[in-house]
């Protein structure tokens, strides 16, 4: 082999990680952030949960004040009494392949009862290590608690599986756990994109304003335009106009934020901005993966944002910007 690493199982685990998104066009220019967040509490600001700040679907609310940063989600395989048992982690790269899982409780019993978030009972991504390739699969489940779904991973290396649910238990709180999957073939890992306050995809323009506070929250919005006028008539997906995901660049550490409002709250428009809060678990670069629908498809945007980044000034630059 010349350029390439034939992947095993071992190497694939321990791959470094950097890289751009699949599916995501050309960036323009960088993604720059005043100090200060903006409220926005007319688009339905979330309160700060547990779910926000590890994993899960959890907005978070907070004011930009926030005394100790969140929690990582993602980076465990056993959390809170689940666990994610992946019965497919090895896979070939270039087919398309069936994933199983299931999550199961601390005496092994696979879980059957969710409760509905967004739509779904449980959200489940695939990403590769180096973040060249970003997947929001819809599993379905079986009586037994199995789930099942296919995907399509087009290059080989080191990836990271998520689970993102909710039991249906008492007093239970969203968690995200997170398992490793391999794909053998030939590997070369790439870079990570530079920030860019602009991607394209698919015809689309998508426009990052905003960025990411360590232990803080700020504000992301982003607009939408096709042809170059504003996309007014965004269809919902998964319950609200975007779904976001963050993953942190070297562990991929997962924080999945909710859109400031939805669809027919009376304030939330279809489009062409879409926001969402989030707070940073750490400084470090994050991989921002978007997924809107327009004309009965979901496409997804993908942005490189770096948090606690300091300017030639020393001052903060991963703030909110207009």
């Amino acid at each position: 082999m010349n350029t390439g690493l034939k992947i095993t199982a071992f190497a694939a685990a321990i791959t470094a990680t950097f890289g751009t998104a699949y599916g995501v066009g050309k960036g323009v220019g960088p993604v720059v952030a005043d100090k200060q967040p903006t409220e926005h509490a007319a688009h339905g600001e979330a309160k700060e949960t547990d779910a926000a700040a590890g994993g899960g679907h959890g907005g978070d609310g907070g004011h930009g004040d926030d005394k100790t940063a969140p929690a990582a989600g993602g980076l465990q395989i056993s959390e809170g009494g689940y666990t994610l048992a992946l019965k497919t982690p090895r896979v070939a790269t270039g087919e398309r392949t069936q994933l199983r899982f299931s999550i199961q409780d601390d005496n092994g019993r696979k879980i059957t009862a969710y409760e509905r978030e967004h739509g779904k009972e449980l959200h489940f991504i695939v990403a590769s290590r180096d973040l060249t390739v970003y997947r929001h699969l819809h599993p379905t489940r079986a009586a037994d608690g199995t789930w099942s779904t296919t995907a399509d991973l087009p290059t080989a290396g080191a990836y990271r599986t998520f689970a993102d649910f909710k039991p249906a238990k008492k007093d239970a709180t969203a968690i995200t756990l997170g398992a490793d999957l391999a794909v053998s073939g030939n590997y070369a890992p790439a870079e990570l994109p530079a920030p860019a306050a602009t991607t394209n995809v698919d015809g689309y323009d998508v426009t990052l304003s905003g960025g990411l506070r360590p232990g803080k929250s700020s504000e992301l919005r982003l607009n939408v335009a096709k042809d170059g006028k504003p996309v007014t008539d965004l269809q919902p997906y998964l319950g609200a106009y975007g779904h976001l995901v963050a993953l942190r660049s070297g562990d991929l550490a997962y924080l999945h934020v909710h859109p400031n409002g939805e669809p027919d709250d009376g304030t939330t428009k279809p489009g062409p901005d879409i926001s969402f809060t989030a707070t940073a678990p750490s400084p470090g670069a994050y991989r921002l993966f978007l997924d809107f629908q327009h004309n009965g498809k979901v496409r997804t945007a993908a942005f490189t944002v770096e948090a606690g980044k300091a300017t030639a000034e020393g001052k903060e630059s991963s703030g909110h910007q207009h």
